[in-house]
C-alpha cells in the first residue's frame, strides 16, 4: 500500500496539479488586489463610492439587499475582464506566435508573388 502511494505521488500529474493549485491560488489573490484595490477604486471615484452595498429596499416585513448583488456582480464582470485581458489574451498571442511559423508567408504576400509570376509569363 505506501509502495503504491509513493508511485502515485511521484507521477507528474500529482506534482503538476499541486503547483497548478498553489500559482492559482497566488494569481487570485493578484488578480482580487487588482479588482478591489484599483478597478473598484477607479469605480469610487467615478460613481462616488466603490460597492453599493448600502442599497436597499423594503418588500413588506423584509429588505432586499439588491446593492450587495450589484457589488458581487460587478466584482464577477471586473475579475472576468481582468482575466480576460492580462491571461487569456497575452496566452493567445504567444500560441499565435508559436505556432505561426515564420517562414510562412502572408497571404498578401503570397497574392503578389502569384501575380508576379503571372506578369512575368
Amino acid at each position: 500500500m505506501i509502495k503504491g502511494f509513493k508511485e502515485f505521488i511521484s507521477q507528474g500529474n500529482v506534482v503538476d496539479l499541486a503547483v497548478g493549485v498553489v500559482i492559482g491560488a497566488a494569481f487570485g489573490a493578484v488578480i482580487t488586489s487588482f479588482v478591489d484595490d484599483v478597478l473598484m477604486a477607479v469605480i469610487g471615484a467615478i460613481f462616488g463610492k466603490p460597492n453599493f452595498n448600502e442599497l436597499t429596499f423594503e418588500l413588506g416585513n423584509g429588505v432586499v439587499y439588491y446593492g450587495k448583488f450589484l457589488t458581487a456582480l460587478l466584482t464577477f464582470l471586473l475579475v472576468a475582464v481582468a482575466v480576460y485581458f492580462f491571461v487569456v489574451v497575452p496566452v493567445n498571442a504567444m500560441r499565435n506566435r508559436k505556432d505561426k511559423p515564420e517562414d510562412e508567408l502572408s497571404n498578401e504576400e503570397k497574392m503578389v508573388q502569384l501575380l508576379e509570376q503571372i506578369a512575368n509569363k
